[in-house]
C-alpha cells in the first residue's frame, strides 16, 4: 500500500480541543458562567460566600473583605468537602528552599486603570543543568460547581508537566490544610471553578495566607486571585506582589477581544480558540510608583483585532500568575509551551539550555516494504541519526479492503524480508518499540477500515457527518485481561521472528483506556506518545471513560499512572488533509520546532512513515537541525 492509502495519524489524541466531547460540549457553559461571574464581579454584585464548615478547621487566616469590587464574603474556616489527596508519586522528606518573595512597604495609592503592559519580556537566566534530588510539588484544584470535573482534568495536565522534575501530590484545594506549602519544592494551583453565586469559595482562608507568607514559588493559574486578595487584604496584596487582581478581569472593553497570538522568550507562539468557547486572558492591572515591587512580565498576548498586548504570564516575588488555563485547543506551538517552560523557575531553576530531537519512523508492520525501510535506514544512519521504529508484529485486514475482498492476516516471523530489515535497520542506529499487536480492531471499521495502520485498537472511534474522528471509549471487553493478552501476543510475535523484546511502547492513535495505560506501564519502560488521563483518577474514584483530556510533552514525564512517557510533540509529516486535520508539512514540522526552543531543555519529537520516501524526511530533519537541535535516541529522552 501506499501512503495515499493510510489514514492520518497527524494530531491524533482527542485534537486540539484537547477535552472528550462531553468535556468539549461543557466549555461554552463554563466559560459564559465565568465571564458572566467576572462582569458582577467588576460591578461590585457578585456574592462570594465560604463552602460550609463540616466541623473542625483547616487553619485559620485573616478576614477579607468583599470580592471584587463590592459584594458580601463571609470569611469562615472551612474543612475538606471532597476526596483526600491523591498521591502521584511518593512525596520526599527533605523538599528544597526557594527563594525568598521581594517585599513593598509602600502606601497605599489609587490603583490605576489596566493597560497594555509596556515592560519588556523576560526570559529566565539558566546556569547549568539540575533537577535537584528531593524536588517535589504540589498541585491543587478545584472540584466544586456544575463543571467541577475540569478541575481534575488541568490537574493532571499539570502534574504530569510537574512529573518532570520530581514527585508530585495532587488533591482538591478545598483538602489544604495550614502550612502544606511549605512541605513542598513549589505549589500550584489550578483556578478552574470562578467562585461566586451559588458556588461558595472552596478555597480555605490558609491556603490564601500561606500563599502570601510562604518562601516557596506559588504559581497560580486562571481564577481566584482576587479571593486570595481579598483575603490578605487588598493593600497587603498590592504592596507585596505591585498589583491589584481585584481591579483585573477577562474582558477588556466589555469583550475578551481575539488573542491570538503569545510571545514568550523571542518565540511567536499561537492561540487558536474558536468564538464562543473563550474565555478570555486576565488583564493584571499593574501598579507604578514609589514603593511597588518590580513585576515581571514573563510572557504577552496580543489581540488581533486591536494589536493591544497584555501580560499572559506575570512574576513578583514567590507568585507566578498566568492569566488562563491553556490545556484546551493546543497545537504543537501553542501558549501552553510558555506554562511548560515556566515550570522549571520553581522546580528547576538551575537547568542548563539544552536542545535535543527525536525522530521515530512509524507503521512499519509485516506488509511494509523492506527497500524503504532500508533507504530510511541508510539516510538516517548516514547522518548519524539514532532513531526509534516502531513496529506493529501482526498485519491484518479482516475484511480484505487491500486485497480484492479476501481476508489476509501475516505476522513477522511470515514475512523474513521485513525482518531482515528491521535487523538491518537495529544495526543501524535504530531502537526497536512496539506499536500495539495489530494496530486495529476486531472486524469492524474503527473508524475507517479495519486494517492495521489504519484503526485504533484500544479504544473505538467513527466518523461523524461533519469528517471528525469522534472517540467512543474503550471496547465493551476492555480489562486488564484484554489488554495484558494483546501485548504479550504482542511481544510473541516479535520473539517468533527472533527480533528483541521492545522495552518501549507507542499506543495505536495514542488512545487506551486508564486500565490499559497501567497495563502498559507494567511491560514497557516508558511509552512514547501522547495521553488520554481520565476523570476519576487523582482521587482514585471509579474512573469515567467519557471524561478525559488529552495532552503531550516536550520532555519526559512520570504522569499520573505513574508511568514514564517520553515526548512526541511535533506531529508527522502528513502530506494531505484528513478528518479536518491540516496538512502538515516539512516547514510546519520545522515552525514547531521553533516554538519549542522556548522550552529551555525541550525535546521536538516528531514521527515519519517510510512509505512517504526520504525527501521530506531530510528536509525535516536538517530544519530542525539548523535551529541548534542534536537528535538523540528514545533512550536518551529521559535523561
Amino acid at each position: 500500500m501506499d501512503g495515499r492509502s493510510r489514514a492520518s495519524h497527524a494530531l491524533q489524541g482527542t485534537g486540539p480541543a484537547a477535552l472528550s466531547g462531553l468535556g468539549v460540549k461543557d466549555l461554552k457553559p463554563w466559560e459564559a458562567a465565568r465571564l458572566s461571574n467576572d462582569r458582577l464581579r467588576r460591578s461590585g454584585k457578585l456574592v462570594v460566600r465560604r463552602a460550609e464548615a463540616a466541623g473542625g478547621t483547616t487553619g485559620t487566616g485573616g478576614s477579607g473583605g468583599a470580592s471584587g469590587t463590592g459584594g458580601a464574603s463571609a470569611r469562615q474556616a472551612v474543612v475538606p468537602t471532597t476526596p483526600q489527596s491523591a498521591i502521584v508519586q511518593q512525596s520526599p522528606t527533605t523538599p528544597l528552599t526557594a527563594t525568598a518573595p521581594q517585599s513593598a512597604t509602600a502606601p497605599t495609592t489609587a490603583v490605576p486603570a489596566v493597560a497594555p503592559a509596556t515592560a519588556s519580556v523576560q526570559g529566565p537566566t539558566v546556569v547549568r543543568p539540575a533537577a535537584a534530588a528531593g524536588t517535589s510539588a504540589l498541585v491543587l484544584y478545584d472540584t466544586t460547581g456544575p463543571y467541577g470535573y475540569l478541575g481534575e482534568l488541568y490537574a493532571m495536565a499539570a502534574a504530569n508537566l510537574a512529573g518532570h522534575f520530581g514527585t508530585v501530590t495532587a488533591k482538591p484545594v478545598s483538602a489544604y490544610t495550614a502550612g502544606m506549602v511549605n512541605q513542598y519544592t513549589a505549589t500550584v494551583y489550578m483556578g478552574s471553578t470562578y467562585y461566586g453565586g451559588t458556588v461558595p469559595d472552596a478555597v480555605p482562608a490558609a491556603f490564601y495566607q500561606d500563599a502570601l507568607a510562604t518562601t516557596r514559588p506559588v504559581t497560580w493559574v486562571g481564577d481566584n486571585i482576587w479571593g486570595m486578595a481579598n483575603a490578605v487584604g487588598v493593600d497587603a496584596f498590592k504592596q507585596h506582589y505591585g498589583w491589584d487582581p481585584t481591579n483585573s478581569f477577562y474582558e477588556s472593553g466589555g469583550t475578551v477581544g481575539n488573542i491570538t497570538q503569545v510571545t514568550y522568550k523571542g518565540q511567536q507562539l499561537t492561540r487558536k480558540i474558536p468564538a464562543g468557547y473563550d474565555g478570555g486572558v486576565l488583564h493584571p492591572a499593574l501598579l507604578t510608583g514609589p514603593g511597588y515591587p518590580q513585576v515581571t512580565q514573563l510572557a504577552q498576548a496580543t489581540d488581533t483585532n486591536s494589536g493591544d498586548t497584555s501580560p499572559w504570564a506575570i512574576r513578583s516575588g514567590n507568585l507566578t500568575y498566568v492569566g488562563e488555563i491553556p490545556f484546551t485547543y493546543v497545537s504543537e506551538s501553542d501558549r501552553v509551551i510558555v506554562f511548560e517552560d515556566l515550570l522549571f523557575d520553581g522546580l528547576a531553576p538551575a537547568t542548563a539550555e539544552r536542545h535535543r530531537a527525536f525522530v521515530r519512523l512509524e507503521d512499519i508492520s509485516p506488509k511494509s516494504d523492506p527497500n524503504e525501510l532500508r533507504q530510511a535506514a541508510d539516510y538516517l544512519y548516514g547522518q548519524k541519526i539514532p532513531y526509534g521504529i516502531n513496529v506493529i508484529p501482526v498485519y491484518t485486514d479482516p475484511k480484505g479492503v487491500y486485497n480484492g475482498g479476501k481476508a489476509e492476516t501475516v505476522t513477522l516471523a511470515q514475512s523474513p524480508q521485513v525482518v531482515s530489515a528491521l535487523k538491518y535497520m537495529l544495526s543501524h542506529g535504530a531502537v526497536l518499540m512496539d506499536h500495539g499487536y495489530t494496530h486495529q480492531y476486531s472486524n469492524v471499521n474503527n473508524p475507517y477500515s479495519g486494517v492495521t495502520g489504519d484503526d485504533f485498537e484500544f479504544f473505538r472511534a467513527h466518523v461523524d457527518a461533519s469528517d471528525n474522528v469522534v472517540y467512543d471509549g474503550p471496547p465493551a471487553e476492555d480489562s486488564t485481561l484484554w489488554a495484558q493478552t494483546r501485548v504479550t501476543s504482542a511481544l510473541a510475535g516479535f520473539a517468533a521472528a527472533g527480533l528483541p523484546k521492545p522495552t518501549l511502547w507507542t499506543t495505536p492513535h495514542y488512545a487506551a483506556s486508564a486500565t490499559d495505560y497501567r497495563v502498559l506501564g507494567q511491560n514497557f519502560s516508558a511509552r512514547l506518545e501522547r495521553t488520554l488521563y481520565f476523570a476519576g483518577t487523582l482521587p482514585g474514584t471509579t474512573v469515567n471513560a467519557g471524561r478525559y483530556i488529552g495532552q503531550f510533552f516536550p520532555y519526559a514525564v512520570k504522569d499520573v499512572y505513574g508511568t514514564t512517557v517520553l515526548p512526541e510533540n511535533l506531529g508527522n509529516y502528513e502530506p494531505q488533509p484528513y478528518n479536518n486535520h491540516p496538512a502538515r508539512l516539512p516547514a510546519d514540522l520545522v515552525a514547531s520546532a521553533k516554538a519549542n526552543l522556548a522550552v529551555r531543555d525541550g525535546v521536538a519529537s516528531f514521527f515519519y512513515h517510510p512509505y512517504y520516501g526520504t525527501a521530506p524526511l531530510q528536509q525535516t530533519v536538517d530544519g530542525i537541525r539548523a535551529l541548534g537541535y542534536t537528535f538523540v535516541g528514545p533512550t536518551d529522552l529521559n535523561q
